[in-house]
C-alpha cells in the first residue's frame, strides 16, 4: 500500500514512459506514545521524547537505459544535493538482482544508509523530518518538469 503522502507523486512517476516505481515509503516516526508503524503525523514538539524509530523515506526506481531515463537519473542525483549527509540516491545490490536498472532515492543519515529503521536522538529526528518534507517536495517539483 502507498503512504497516502505520495500517492499522487508515486502515480505521476509511474506514467512516465522510460521509469516505474517498485516500493517507496513516506518514513514513518515511531517513539513513546506513538507507536503506530505506519505513523503519518508530524513530530510533536516536546522535549519529552528522547529517541525515535525512524522507518526511512524512499522510493525505488526501475529506469529505462535510454536518454530520457540517463536525465532522469541526473536530475534524481541532483534531489539528493539538497543535503547530501542525509539523502542518498544509491542502487541496492538486492534490488538490482531482482530488477535491472533499479535505483533508490532515500532519506537517511548517511552513517545509517544501509537500514530500514533507525533510532535516532529527538532533535536528529526533527531534522531528518524536515529533509524528508523537503525531499518529497523537490520530487513533485521535479515530476512536474519531467518529459513525459
Amino acid at each position: 500500500m502507498i503512504d497516502a503522502p505520495i500517492v499522487q507523486l508515486v502515480n505521476g512517476i509511474n506514467q512516465l514512459p522510460y521509469c516505474f516505481t517498485l516500493q517507496c515509503c513516506y518514513g514513518h516516526f515511531v517513539y513513546a506514545g506513538q507507536d503506530d508503524p505506519y505513523n503519518l503525523e508530524l513530530l510533536p514538539g516536546t522535549d519529552i521524547i528522547a529517541r525515535v524509530q525512524y522507518r526511512i523515506a524512499y522510493i525505488a526506481f526501475c529506469i529505462e537505459n535510454s536518454d530520457l531515463g540517463r536525465q532522469l537519473i541526473n536530475a534524481l542525483k541532483e534531489v539528493a544535493l539538497i543535503d547530501p549527509e542525509n539523502i542518498q540516491f544509491c542502487c541496492a545490490e538486492w534490488v538490482w538482482e531482482r530488477q535491472v536498472n533499479s535505483y533508490a532515492l532515500q532519506v537517511e543519515p548517511d552513517r545509517l544508509k544501509d537500514k530500514d529503521t533507525a533510532m535516532l536522538d529527538y532533535s536528529e529526528a526533527l531534522k531528518i523530518e524536515q529533509i524528508r518534507n523537503k525531499f518529497f517536495v523537490q520530487l513533485e517539483n521535479l515530476l512536474h518538469k519531467l518529459p513525459g
